[in-house]
């Protein structure tokens, strides 16, 4: 994309709405506006983010044997009232009258929704186990809306329904998607730390949180720093083998690591005192197991080996996409921007023409664009007849991992300069071989 056409509306001061650093960037940067309160415009920066993490939500939701599909926003209050939910969600639910006079909801989740689905076509054990999920606009009307997509009222989240035969094979699907989930959080660039936390309203005993430590979370976290140590990286994972999912819940899951409403201190206190941490944590996903409480509420049933007509044991698993996108601009920024991983950056490079208009500069510039473009990658290229600071300002606030600098001075001596956002260390190179090496650094991701 060449930035003269593209529309990406930076704006050079801070606005004075926003509270912490990913609100700040993301209207600087020109990735959002706001609509209303705590509901905004994606513009096409932030959109190509969002969808970016969305495709690996999707790859990792695939890879674990999750099966897609889209459920609507609004949702018959009716079901709500089979499980009980209705009158008890209380007023973050926006409840809306049609011209029916029917009762209607902005869905906040979907767990009756999905009962209902799964009643209406399964009925035998033998299509079992069996996990839907999608990725759908929710509301849940804040009272207080803050701190942009990290608490709006309008939100883009995945959310998937496991349905099994028996608690067992409900708890393997549980730890199947906590594996997911690491793999997922991983390739996004975070570390996110897996937190016995508390059910809320969805409900039931066993849940866990994955939080991001950072210092405007809104939750306080106690964690044994050992914890941090882990990484599930590209290990082979079979997600059918019950012993092999279950070794990795107890691998990350066996350190101690609760959000404030579980912590237990006197647990806490058999952690060594120097691997003892209190932090503030960013909730970016959660699993639960909530047993049979929608299927007995909404008759969710099948008809097992024995020809018995049973209760599904269910879980619900969430990832805040749109949260992600600020998630990750507060545990990867600096005083001049963003600092996006290479696998959710809105363009894998940056082009700056130092020299706009001086034809040897304006062709390699062409060059590059076409070489790189041929390989599969998106660069954004500065061709506007700006000051070269200005550029690279541009190039620093909206986060690019690489740049690519090119200018009369170097092109004699026939290299550019290959500039990481991350370490802001430079080489120079030729133009084939920088292409080479951004083509390279992506193939590896």
């Amino acid at each position: 994309m060449r930035l003269s056409r593209y529309f990406l509306p930076v704006l050079k001061e801070t606005p004075s709405e926003a509270q912490i650093v990913s609100h700040r960037l993301m209207l600087r940067a020109g990735m959002i506006k706001q609509a209303s309160a705590g509901i905004y415009s994606w513009l096409p920066l932030g959109f190509k983010v969002l969808k970016r993490i969305e495709q690996i939500v999707h790859e990792e939701q695939v890879r674990a044997g999750h099966i897609p599909m889209l459920m609507p926003t609004l949702q018959s209050a009716d079901l709500w009232r089979e499980s009980g939910r209705y009158d008890d969600y209380g007023e973050e639910m926006l409840r809306i009258t049609d011209r029916h006079g029917r009762d209607m909801l902005y869905g906040p989740t979907n767990e009756e929704l999905i009962t209902d689905i799964f009643r209406a076509h399964v009925g035998s054990y033998k299509d079992l186990p069996l996990t839907l999920y999608h990725i759908q606009w929710k509301f849940r009307d804040e009272v207080r809306p803050r701190f942009g997509v990290m608490r709006g009222r309008e939100f883009y989240m995945k959310d998937g329904y496991n349905f099994d035969l028996t608690k067992d094979a409900a708890l393997h699907a549980y730890n199947r998607h906590l594996v997911s989930y690491l793999r997922t959080f991983e390739r996004l660039g975070l570390q996110a730390i897996p937190m016995r936390a508390d059910s809320g309203p969805i409900g039931g005993d066993d849940t866990h949180e994955f939080l991001v430590l950072a210092e405007t979370g809104e939750s306080e976290v106690f964690y044994d720093s050992a914890i941090t140590d882990l990484k599930f990286g590209n290990r082979a994972i079979d997600y059918d083998d019950v012993d092999q999912c279950r070794a990795v819940l107890e691998e990350f899951t066996a350190r101690y690591a609760r959000t404030d409403e579980t912590h237990d201190e006197s647990v806490f206190a058999e952690v060594p005192e120097d691997r003892r941490r209190r932090a503030r944590g960013i909730e970016v996903g959660q699993i639960f197991y909530f047993g049979t409480k929608y299927s007995d509420a909404m008759g969710a049933t099948v008809v097992n080996e024995k020809q018995e007509r049973v209760p599904v044991h269910m879980g619900s698993h969430g990832i805040g996409v749109s949260r992600l996108v600020g998630a990750i601009i507060e545990a990867s920024h600096d005083d001049r921007g963003i600092i996006w991983p290479e696998g959710v950056t809105p363009f894998h490079c940056g082009i700056v023409n130092l020299k706009q208009g001086d034809a040897e500069a304006d062709a390699a510039c062409d060059q590059l664009y076409a070489a790189l473009t041929a390989r599969g990658l998106e660069p954004l290229y500065d061709d506007r007849n700006e000051r070269a600071g200005g550029k690279f300002a541009t190039m620093d606030l909206v986060g690019l991992p690489w740049r690519i600098t090119v200018g009369p001075r170097g092109l004699k001596s026939g290299v550019v300069e290959l500039t990481s956002r991350r370490s802001g260390e430079s080489v120079e190179l030729t133009p084939e071989a920088a292409v080479a090496r951004i083509a390279e650094i992506y193939a590896a991701i």
